[in-house]
């Protein structure tokens, strides 16, 4: 079974990126597909009419998490169970959505799920990860990979071996399906978040009441353009939605971190 809905945000998006995708959730039987146009294009709104389960909405340039809270309260109201928030860049077998959903119906603990990111060349994206302090992203972001790579490693969940489940309190937002109970109980996206962050906002959020669960069993090829790394003002976007996530949920000292790490850590009995 599908998940009854699904969200993409575009903005510039390329419309044969954009086809393909809709084409892929299109045959796994998604019912209801909302794409938010942040740039009002006329050949996006010309890509979403070549498919009757598309619902086209422009939109002004509002973010991506406020993009997808869009289509989240339209999908939520309709009275859907779970929907699928996914980004443009990613393929996917198309009868693997059935997979995820039907975790998600043997698991009502569970409240997100997500699958194994990698990149095209089959290199894993650890997108299952512990909640970042400052330092993490700093180590991450401005140092060479193998200056604290043991700390990298741990923040990235990387002694998971790939056979099993587990839960981790920050997912990628970039392909992930949210049971709708849990949305409408805890809240969608928070649109202080203008780019990146809001993902990490969201499964935290949701973390505390629900499992937040990765699953090896689905694979999800995603490209993962990492635009901070290469453009400046996607570097301050990242910088802003930091100070604003840290500033929210503390920095330096943040208990519940501190205890969601930790418990996550323990699925792996390894020492903290």
């Amino acid at each position: 079974m599908a998940p009854e809905a699904a969200s993409i945000v575009t903005y510039r998006t390329s419309p044969a990126e954009l086809r393909h995708v809709l084409g892929l959730l299109s045959r796994a039987g998604v019912n209801h597909v909302y794409v938010v146009d942040n740039a009002s294009s006329a050949e996006i709104r010309s890509v979403c009419g070549e498919f009757r389960e598309v619902e086209y909405i422009p939109s002004r340039n509002v973010g991506y998490g406020a993009g997808h809270n869009m289509a989240l309260r339209r999908s939520l109201s309709s009275g859907v169970r779970y929907h699928l928030v996914l980004n443009t860049d990613v393929d996917f077998n198309p009868a693997d959505l059935g997979l995820l959903t039907d975790y998600l119906e043997r698991n009502p603990a569970a409240g997100c799920v997500a699958p194994r990111l990698v990149c095209a060349d089959g290199a894993p994206q650890y997108a299952a990860r512990l909640l970042p302090t400052p330092t993490d992203l700093l180590i991450r972001r401005f140092l060479p990979s193998e200056i604290m790579k043991t700390r990298r490693h741990r923040y990235e969940l990387r002694m998971f071996d790939g056979t099993g489940t587990y839960s981790a309190p920050f997912l990628f937002g970039s392909f992930m399906l949210l049971r709708a109970e849990a949305l409408r109980r805890h809240g969608i996206f928070d649109e202080r978040f203008f780019l990146y962050m809001e993902d990490v906002d969201l499964t935290r959020r949701l973390h505390r009441h629900w499992r937040t669960v990765s699953v090896p069993f689905v694979t999800v090829r995603h490209e993962h353009r990492a635009e901070s790394y290469r453009s400046l003002r996607m570097l301050a976007l990242h910088c802003v939605s930091a100070v604003r996530y840290f500033t929210k949920w503390g920095w330096f000292r943040d208990d519940e971190r501190s205890r969601f790490n930790d418990a996550a850590l323990d699925q792996f009995r390894i020492i903290k």
